[in-house]
């Protein structure tokens, strides 16, 4: 057990010293010293901070470490070139109120950048400013309440399958809309009946995810383009699982309108605490109005910074997006070149190969060719007396993250899976071992699985509990700060 750094702490020793010479603090004001008690700071050497820092950042779990296969969020492996490049100089040193005429070089990597998504995703025009998948969300729901106000139109209505992502009703409620919800059918798709009895007149857009949430492809997305067109309403892709499906197809042709793209998910730029990220968002001809200001144009000799866009929404990034992010994604589509295509093909195929492994010890709710994630059920496991949590934990214990659990939430103690296209076979094969081996001991000894995690840094622990009413502060010391 790692001890917290004040309990290490000696009194009289130095970190390091700056100078024999008596050093006065005169200069920092009075109420930066206001303390009830003068020693709140641990006092360790140097080389004893810095082990106690890295001890910590080794019991991190990150995808340098093992499998990380959180199904949706699709921790995939970030090659190290992307860094490299992202970070020259000419890059890092530049400032974004330099003329376009000093940063030509950076215009024209964000201008291929958009040109590469046009054709992945089939749109005809781009915005790169948005941070996040959920930021590019916003944005997708800003230009459709836009839209419908420039032509005269008060639409209330968002339709969401229950198998979306959780973020899209909220993006839509941000903007005002209603959510409707409509439910899937007994495939896992989206039932055509139910999309049917709440479309009208009223209907502005509808949100999907394809393949949705289940890994599974919507088979019936021209009827559903179709149906949702014939009311005037506008089709936005969550591009959350473009990685499935990048050179086979693309949301254009499934007749979508507006598509965010999350980079951490298909191009590999960091995701999450290794963020920041970008959220693309790309769009039909006659939506490009409505994007951000500025996009990056380019008139055949010099690139440059187009704020003149008609009906645009305005900025939803400061300056014009997270500009390594984008490097970096533009990086990996350069490298994988004319095999793009091959990363959704590796995806899915490590994807069904795990699944037709795991289904003869798990429940496979929905028994058909998935994309590049699927979802099992803990039902049976949970009738023997335990539950999907207690299989996570138990996964903790042997060097795999854990799967994403109890989402989507039309599953049943959900267990879903992703093992994205960086995974070796003889990795997937470890992963399929540990669950079977799992799937075992809850039949033999259920207790035993219970029990865990028990070599992890913090063993069993309430989840509500922590989640509510989380204690982040050391009290010896924290009580004595005025």
């Amino acid at each position: 057990m790692t001890k917290l750094i004040f309990e290490k702490s000696k009194e009289g020793t130095d970190g390091i010293n700056l100078t024999d010479i008596p050093v006065s603090f005169d200069f920092i004001d009075k109420k930066y010293l206001n303390y009830n008690n003068e020693s709140i700071l641990p006092e360790m050497t140097e080389l004893e901070v810095m082990r106690h820092f890295k001890e910590l950042s080794d019991k991190n779990f990150c995808i340098e470490k093992g499998f990380y296969p959180l199904g949706s969020c699709t921790m995939k492996y970030n090659p190290k070139v992307n860094e490299i490049l992202a970070s020259l100089e000419g890059f890092t040193e530049i400032h974004p109120f330099q003329a376009d005429e000093d940063v030509q070089g950076a215009l024209k990597i964000m201008y291929n950048l958009q040109e590469a998504l046009k054709e992945i995703t089939g749109m005809d025009a781009v915005t790169l400013q948005p941070a996040a998948g959920a930021h590019g969300e916003l944005c997708g729901m800003m230009i459709v309440k836009k839209y419908f106000e420039t032509i005269g139109e008060q639409r209330k209505n968002v339709i969401i399958p229950d198998s979306a992502h959780g973020t899209n009703p909220a993006s839509a409620a941000m903007c005002g809309f209603n959510v409707v919800e409509i439910k899937s059918n007994e495939n896992g798709l989206v039932d055509i009946d139910s999309l049917k009895s709440v479309l009208d007149n009223n209907t502005a857009a509808i949100m999907l995810t394809n393949p949705n949430t289940l890994g599974l492809f919507e088979e019936n997305i021209t009827e559903i383009s179709k149906l949702v067109h014939n009311y005037g309403a506008l089709l936005y892709y969550d591009g959350a699982n473009m990685n499935a499906i990048m050179g086979y197809t693309n949301p254009g042709l499934m007749g979508f309108d507006i598509v965010h793209l999350n980079l951490h998910k298909t191009f590999s730029t960091p995701h999450g605490g290794g963020g920041p990220g970008a959220g693309p968002v790309c769009v039909i001809d006659r939506l490009k109005d409505f994007l951000p200001s500025p996009v990056i144009e380019f008139d055949g000799k010099t690139y440059k910074r187009q704020y003149d866009i008609k009906h645009t929404i305005g900025k939803m990034k400061a300056f014009y997006g997270n500009f390594s992010v984008l490097v970096k994604a533009y990086v990996y589509i350069l490298l994988q070149g004319k095999e793009l295509k091959n990363v959704s093909a590796n995806a899915v195929l490590n994807a069904n190969y795990m699944m037709n492994k795991l289904k003869q010890y798990y429940l496979l709710p929905y028994d058909k060719k998935c994309m590049h994630e699927f979802v099992l059920s803990g039902e049976k496991q949970k009738d023997a007396g335990v539950n999907t949590l207690a299989i996570a934990k138990r996964l903790m214990d042997s060097g795999f993250h854990p799967p994403t659990v109890y989402f989507p939430l039309i599953v049943h103690e959900a267990i879903m899976i992703e093992p994205t296209e960086s995974e070796t076979k003889e990795r997937l094969d470890d992963f399929i071992d540990t669950m079977i081996e799992i799937a075992e001991e809850i039949k033999q000894n259920p207790d035993l699985v219970l029990n865990h995690p028990i070599n992890t840094p913090v063993k069993k622990v309430d989840e509500t509990l922590a989640a509510r009413h989380p204690d982040l502060a050391y009290k010896l010391h924290s009580e004595s700060i005025v």
